[in-house]
């Protein structure tokens, strides 16, 4: 069994990797990590364990969780864990950060976009990031896995093979996202409240999102040169879920059939990508509680331009299901493990 430790189990995606582990054959939880509730019942936190879930919260001791798991994760604030990571701690646990420390090379453009000093610099190399449809083998030979962020998950993936086989111009990109009130964390925010949120959408992080970095270094890395977008995210009032809306100029002129086949090319083999069939768009319904993305496309033949869109569920494919994919690769077991729960509808 893989011993796993979860820095930041009380959060959104914390409590979200403790659904998922402690119904993975291959794993069990030693260690639930919660800065604000130590000694407090997991079940009290999260109510909807009581009776499966017995243990208590513990600190954020990363170095004494080393010595007693396999894997750690951390479901933290930026800044956490670049500030506690060491060579000793990787060399006797493996480390999959849900936080942005580790997802963008740059040291200067993560201290730019986020306003903070970073840690440890020097495993930036070192890391893979863990988009594990497309980072498969980097993964399996990392000791430290950059979770990617959940707006940058359901982006590159769908958009990915088409930069990658040069069918769209790069400078086109315009990237519309939608997300739901989970993806702003479990923090109280006067922004968060009901009153704020309900019968209310709004776009924020115009121009300066912090995900805006991620998603363009990834796709600059598919296109092999720069690429630069339009990102812009919005609020809505749903608990989990994310819909992208991309839209890019095509080079050439390109039919329905083209287009899908360069998706099986890449996407084929993939169990947790879904390329739905033709004039069937993705919804955020379909997707709830799973870790598919699904991902569709139109061409727009007045205007040669071509509009994907793809969703997923922000707190399963967009953080925890993806960390425990990539545990799942960096432990070389069935990467499915754990990972095949049917979307919840209603």
């Amino acid at each position: 069994m893989i011993k796993a430790g979860i820095i930041g189990s009380t959060g959104y995606a914390g409590q979200e990797l403790v659904r998922l582990l402690i119904n993975h054959k291959s794993a069990e939880i030693k260690w639930f990590g919660s800065k604000s509730y130590i000694n407090k019942n997991f079940s009290d936190v999260y109510q909807n364990f009581f009776k499966i879930i017995s243990d208590k919260c513990l600190d954020d001791n990363m170095e004494k969780l080393a010595e007693e798991v396999d894997v750690i994760f951390t479901a933290t604030p930026q800044g956490f864990c670049s500030s506690l990571i060491n060579e000793e701690i990787l060399s006797k646990a493996k480390v999959i950060d849900l936080s942005a420390d580790f997802r963008i090379k740059d040291v200067d453009v993560y201290e730019e976009w986020y306003e903070l000093k970073h840690k440890s610099p020097q495993f930036l190399k070192s890391s893979a990031y863990g988009l594990c449809e497309i980072n498969r083998e980097l993964i399996k030979n990392s000791n430290l896995v950059a979770n990617p962020g959940c707006y940058p998950t359901c982006t590159v993936l769908s958009v990915y093979p088409l930069l990658k086989e040069g069918l769209i111009d790069e400078n086109s990109i315009i990237v519309d996202a939608k997300s739901g009130a989970s993806g702003t964390g479990r923090s109280a925010k006067t922004d968060n409240l009901f009153c704020e949120i309900n019968e209310n959408i709004k776009a924020y992080g115009v121009t300066n999102h912090r995900h805006t970095p991620e998603i363009e270094e990834q796709m600059s890395y598919a296109a092999g040169k720069t690429v630069k977008i339009n990102f812009t995210p919005h609020l809505i009032p749903m608990n989990r879920g994310i819909l992208t809306t991309i839209y890019a100029s095509l080079k050439n002129e390109q039919t329905y059939e083209e287009i899908s086949s360069v998706y099986d090319k890449y996407y084929s083999g993939e169990r947790f990508i879904r390329i739905l069939d033709k004039d069937v768009l993705p919804q955020t319904r379909w997707v709830k509680g799973s870790n598919f993305t699904d991902i569709n496309f139109k061409i727009d033949s007045r205007t040669n331009r071509i509009i994907i869109i793809a969703a997923i569920d922000n707190l399963i494919k967009g953080a925890a299901g993806q960390a425990v994919q990539n545990m799942n690769i960096m432990f070389k077991i069935e990467e499915t493990t754990g990972l095949m729960q049917v979307p919840v509808f209603p």
